[in-house]
């Protein structure tokens, strides 16, 4: 068996379709997605999410790696990965049905002997609580005599590419101790930073969750402490870099906290954890927190342009960046959009530069038109500027050209120089 794997991975977007392509370098891998988009793009050799390179995706292909959207080509497979996106609803509760669809489907063609691994991020106890039940329901298959389960948490950085999959430490878990060797092993098979073995799924459920907790608790800290120091007339950036020459200061700095990890994932816990009877203020409150920078960026903003005699009334304003983060074309839960929404009680003369966006993804999801073109920039005629995502090929913009001579220039990033901007966050 363990020579022997036949590998299925369940969702191919940031998270899944690296994790195949790595996995076919070594065994026979069949990619599954509902999005025949997605599938037909994957085929034709095309990452739209570029996190494989082109070269990679051939090697992959090549090495008999094939993606399909129909279920039926996953009976061969005899271990199961599901990469499903884990979101929340409006009311930022935990919404698990794409999970249990995956877990329905998986199901449906589960055999005896088989895994079946989870990498999405879910609050302790959702694999076997929830999922494991659904698995058992549909195949008629019992859990740890006919098949088994595992939980090894996604580590994916959209974007980062000194990061990637093969090059992180991943953590892995079993439902039983033999699972947990054999699962192990798998991974251990085709990483080459290794595997750290959880001694139980709950507890690698709560090791992932706690990653992307604490990140978003410390970036609130920051955020506080840059509404702090405007208000005292000091430069955070300035205070950072101080501070930062201790040996033992964490740097964390301040920021717009979007996509669909640091921004989603504490939900999770603490929902587990008021069901449970604790109210755990702290990560509630850096939730709340974070959630309102985009508006207090956009205040910023009109404060700086009245303190210049500008009126934000039909003021034209141009957003650089529009990403969750830098370097990517990803837009889920991007907090640039709570900076536009706020500019937009002031005026409607609100432009849109990424080159990484795929324009017609930002109309379908915000109804937002960005442009990809750096001719569309109108240089010198902008009243406010405000650099919202440090995407490299931004370096290369005479970022000094494009105010108007009174113009702000606001630096949410931190990362120009001083005597060109107005204000830094």
């Amino acid at each position: 068996m363990e020579q022997n794997f036949k590998i299925g991975v369940i969702g191919l977007g940031y998270v899944g379709f690296p994790l195949a392509c790595l996995f076919a370098k070594k065994y026979q891998v069949i990619g599954y997605d509902i999005n025949d988009k997605r599938i037909k793009e994957i085929n034709a050799g095309i990452d739209s999410t570029n996190e494989v390179s082109p070269q990679a995706l051939e090697n992959a292909l090549a090495n008999g790696m094939r993606c399909t959207s129909l279920l039926d080509d996953l009976k061969v497979c005899n271990v199961y990965i599901i990469a499903i996106p884990t979101p929340v609803d409006d009311f930022y509760n935990p919404e698990l049905l794409p999970l249990k669809k995956a877990s329905t489907s998986v199901g449906k063609v589960l055999k005896k002997g088989d895994y079946v691994i989870y990498e999405s991020t879910v609050y302790p106890g959702v694999t076997e609580e929830v999922c494991a039940p659904i698995l058992e329901e549909v195949s008629g298959l019992k859990l740890n005599n006919d098949f088994f389960l595992g939980y090894s948490p996604e580590r994916i950085n959209p974007g980062d590419r000194v990061h990637t999959v093969e090059n992180i430490p991943k953590i892995t878990s079993g439902s039983t101790p033999e699972a947990a060797d054999v699962i192990d092993r798998l991974y251990n098979s085709v990483l080459l930073k290794g595997t750290h073995r959880a001694p139980n799924i709950k507890v690698a459920e709560a090791a992932k969750i706690l990653e992307n907790t604490q990140r978003d608790v410390n970036i609130a800290f920051m955020n506080e402490i840059a509404v702090v120091f405007n208000a005292l007339g000091i430069d955070t950036t300035d205070v950072l870099e101080a501070a930062g020459t201790k040996w033992n200061f964490l740097k964390f700095t301040p920021g717009l906290v979007g996509g669909h990890c640091i921004s989603v994932d504490p939900y999770y816990l603490i929902q587990r954890a008021t069901m449970r009877g604790v109210v755990p203020r702290i990560m509630i409150e850096a939730r709340r927190l974070n959630n309102t920078m985009g508006n207090y960026i956009a205040e910023r903003v009109v404060r700086c342009m009245n303190l210049h005699n500008i009126s934000a009334l039909n003021a034209k304003v141009l957003l650089l960046g529009f990403t969750f983060k830098e370097n990517c074309p990803d837009i889920r839960n991007t907090k640039v959009v709570d900076v536009y929404n706020s500019l937009k009680s002031y005026t409607s003369d609100i432009r849109i530069f990424d080159p990484w966006v795929n324009k017609d993804t930002a109309m379908h999801e915000y109804g937002m038109e960005v442009s990809t073109d750096e001719r569309d920039l109108e240089r010198g005629q902008y009243d406010a500027v405000i650099y919202c995502v440090k995407h490299d090929c931004f370096d290369s913009i005479e970022m000094e050209t494009l105010c108007k001579e009174n113009g702000v220039f606001y630096d949410v990033k931190g990362c120009l120089s001083k005597k060109m901007v107005t204000e830094r966050l």
